[in-house]
C-alpha cells in the first residue's frame, strides 16, 4: 500500500543511522518531533463532492484524500498535520483515449477543473487544487500504463501516458531494448509526467533528457485529438513536440507517448572518485563533458555534501578507513566525491576508461574502483524516503534546483547556498550542493537543505517558505532557470517570468487561451493565473 502522507509504499523504508542523526543533531541542535494526523481524522473533513454522477468519477473520500497534494514540502507538511485546503471533487482513473475525450467533454459541459496525475511525485505544486471556485476532478492516468507497440525498425515505442518508469523499463527490457530515463522519482513518476514536466533522468548524457527521447504521440484536448507524427527531423515550422513538452496538463491531457529507445548495452559500471578540492572535481566534470568522453552520467557533491554522504552512509568502521586512505593522499577536509558512468558495447566502455583515466590523473583524482558506485546504483531511488527518515528525528529537508552556464556556476551557488544560510538569523540550516546533469555548456546544482522542525506545523512551513521563496528570487535574477528538471508547477509559476520576459509569457498564455479559454486545465500552474 502507498503512504498517503509520505513517499512510496509502506514496506518500503530507509533507517537513519545512529551516527548520521547524531551527526544533524552537532550541527543542528535536537530536532523537534511533530504529531502526525491520523488518515481516518483527515478523511473526516472532505466536503461533500461536487462532482456530477458519472461512472467515470469516483467520489470515494479516501481516494480524494489520496490525490489531494504531490511530494513537495509544503505537501509533505500539509499531509503529516491533516490541514489539506483543498480536495478534488472526485477522481477518474481512464483506461483508453476515448475515455480521456469523455471525461474533457463532461467537464466542458459541466465546467469542471481537470488536474492530470501521473504517479503524484510532483515537488512543485502541479497536482494540488488551485481553488475552489468550481469542482475539479483529478484524472489519474495510472490504468494506461502498457506498451502498445514497438517498432524495431525505427527504435520507437509507444505507451499509455501512466506507465510508470518500472513498467516502461520491464516492457522494453523483456523484448532487449530501454529507454533509459532514471529520474530520482523513477519508483512512481510516469512517462506522460515526464513528457509534460521536462524531467531528466540521472544518466542523460548517454540517453538525452525526455526531450530528446519524445518523438511524438497524441494529446486529448477540448477541440479533439491533436497527433504529433514521428519523424527524425524536420523543417516544417515549429515543432509541435517542443509545444507539449513542460506543458504541465494546461493545453491538454497526454493520452499516448512515442519515445525514441535504444537496445540494451552490454555493460555498465559505474565508479566513485574523491578530489581534493570542489575546483579540480568540477574542472574535471567541464572538460569531460566538453572533451565529448562517452559518459552515462557524472555527479560531483561538494565538500558538505560529500561529508553528509559520508556519515549518512553508516558502517562507520570502512568509512573510517577511506577517510585515511585519502588522507594518505592528500584528499582531506575539502574533498570532494564524484561519480560516473560508463554504460554501452564492451568496445565502447573500454575505450571510454582509457579516455578518463588521464583526465583522473590530470585532476588528481583517486579512484575507489566501482565498490561505492555499486551501492550508489542499487540505492539511487531510496534518497526520497529519507525524509521519513530525517521526519522521525525531527527534521525537514527539502531541495532546490537550477541550471546555468559554467561561469556562473561558483557565482550562483555561493548565492544559494548563502542565502539559504544567512535568511533566518536564529535557525541552523545544514547546506549542501552537487551538479547531477553536466552540458558543454554549464550543468545543473542541486541544493539540499535541512533543518529542525519549529514547534508547530506552521512555524516549520513558515521557515519553509521564507527559504524557499527567496532563494527562488535569488536563483531567477542571478542567470538561473526557476527549474532543471522539476517543471514550474504551481509554487515555481510566479518566478517563470523573470526567466521567459513578458513577451515570452505572453506566447504561453495565447497557447493556453486557444487551447483553454475556460482556464479549465489544471489552472495556476505553469501560469500564475
Amino acid at each position: 500500500m502507498r503512504r498517503w502522507n509520505g513517499w512510496g509504499d509502506e514496506s518500503n523504508y530507509m533507517d537513519l543511522p545512529e551516527s548520521a542523526g547524531m551527526f544533524l543533531q552537532n550541527i543542528l541542535g535536537s530536532g523537534q518531533k511533530l504529531v502526525d494526523a491520523k488518515l481516518e481524522d483527515v478523511i473526516a473533513k472532505v466536503p461533500k463532492s461536487r462532482a456530477p454522477h458519472h461512472k467515470l468519477i469516483n467520489i470515494d473520500l479516501e481516494e480524494r484524500v489520496r490525490h489531494a497534494t504531490g511530494q513537495s514540502l509544503s505537501d509533505y507538511l500539509s499531509t503529516r498535520s491533516g490541514n489539506i485546503k483543498y480536495f478534488p471533487d472526485g477522481v477518474c482513473y481512464p483506461t483508453n483515449n476515448q475515455e480521456v475525450q469523455d471525461i474533457l467533454a463532461l467537464a466542458k459541459l459541466h465546467h469542471l477543473d481537470l488536474i492530470p496525475y501521473g504517479g503524484g511525485t510532483s515537488v512543485a505544486g502541479h497536482i494540488n487544487v488551485a481553488s475552489s471556485v468550481r469542482p475539479v476532478i483529478t484524472v489519474d492516468m495510472s490504468r494506461m500504463n502498457k506498451m502498445l507497440d514497438l517498432d524495431i525498425n525505427s527504435n520507437i515505442a509507444t505507451f499509455g501516458a501512466g506507465t510508470s518508469g518500472p513498467m516502461v523499463e520491464a516492457q522494453l527490457r523483456a523484448k532487449g531494448y530501454t529507454l533509459g530515463h532514471f529520474p530520482q522519482s523513477f519508483e512512481l513518476s510516469t512517462i506522460g509526467g515526464w513528457v509534460a514536466s521536462r524531467s531528466s533522468g540521472q544518466q542523460s548524457l548517454r540517453y538525452g533528457r525526455i526531450e530528446q527521447m519524445f518523438a511524438g504521440g497524441s494529446i486529448e484536448t477540448f477541440n479533439g485529438t491533436l497527433d504529433i507524427p514521428t519523424f527524425p527531423a524536420s523543417s516544417a515550422g515549429p515543432d509541435l513536440r517542443e509545444i507539449i513538452l513542460g506543458s504541465e496538463g494546461r493545453f491538454g491531457i497526454i493520452s499516448e507517448v512515442k519515445v525514441r529507445v535504444t537496445k540494451l548495452p552490454e555493460k555498465e559500471k559505474f565508479t566513485v572518485l574523491f578530489f581534493p578540492n570542489w575546483q579540480l572535481a568540477t574542472e574535471f566534470c567541464k572538460q569531460a563533458v566538453q572533451d565529448k568522453i562517452a559518459l552515462s552520467m557524472l555527479r560531483v557533491s561538494n565538500a558538505t555534501e560529500t561529508k553528509t554522504q559520508l556519515k549518512l552512509a553508516g558502517h562507520q568502521k570502512a568509512i573510517s578507513y577511506l577517510e585515511k586512505y585519502l588522507s594518505l593522499r592528500h584528499c582531506r577536509d575539502n574533498k570532494c566525491m564524484l561519480t560516473f558512468g560508463i554504460t554501452g558495447s564492451n568496445k565502447q566502455v573500454k575505450a571510454s576508461q582509457s579516455q578518463i583515466n588521464l583526465l583522473i590523473k590530470k585532476y588528481k583524482g583517486i579512484s575507489t574502483g566501482t565498490l561505492l558506485g555499486k551501492r550508489w546504483a542499487q540505492n539511487r531511488f531510496k534518497f526520497p524516503y529519507l525524509r521519513d527518515a530525517l521526519w522521525q528525528q525531527g527534521f525537514v529537508v527539502d531541495t532546490l534546483e537550477t541550471a546555468t552556464d559554467w561561469q556562473n556556476v561558483d557565482n550562483l551557488l555561493d548565492k544559494v547556498e548563502g542565502n539559504l544560510a544567512n535568511t533566518l538569523k536564529d535557525k541552523k540550516i545544514h547546506i549542501f550542493t552537487h551538479l547531477s546533469h553536466v552540458y558543454g555548456q554549464g550543468c545543473s546544482l542541486y541544493t539540499t537543505y535541512v533543518f529542525a522542525n519549529d514547534k508547530s506545523f506552521d512555524e516549520t512551513f513558515q521557515t519553509w517558505q521564507k527559504l524557499k521563496h527567496s532563494t527562488s528570487n535569488i536563483i531567477v535574477n542571478n542567470n538561473g532557470t526557476i527549474s532543471h528538471q522539476h517543471g514550474v508547477g504551481k509554487d515555481h509559476a510566479p518566478y517563470l517570468e523573470v526567466e521567459k520576459g513578458s513577451l515570452g509569457i505572453k506566447v504561453i498564455e495565447t497557447l493556453s487561451e486557444h487551447f483553454d479559454p475556460e482556464k479549465q486545465l489544471n489552472p495556476g500552474t505553469l501560469l500564475h493565473d
